[in-house]
């Protein structure tokens, strides 16, 4: 599903609306991170982690540091 990048404006009507106070100097940065996020985020949407196990196949163990001779 193809979208339109978020514009400036629409990212600060967005802040406003969640109740953060966004100066009008930002509104492009947080425009353009909110833009860089979402394409991310479709690009692992893309991904088939059909054969992955889930994160608690896996158990962390102790490191060790490489032997020396």
């Amino acid at each position: 599903m193809p979208s339109a990048d978020l514009t400036p404006s629409e990212a600060a009507r967005w802040a406003a609306r969640a109740g953060l106070v966004l100066p009008e100097d930002r509104h492009a940065a947080v425009a353009a991170t909110a833009n860089h996020i979402h394409s991310v985020v479709a690009v692992l949407r893309e991904l088939d982690f059909g054969d992955t196990p889930p994160g608690s196949a896996y158990r962390a163990r102790e490191e060790r540091p490489d032997a020396t001779a």
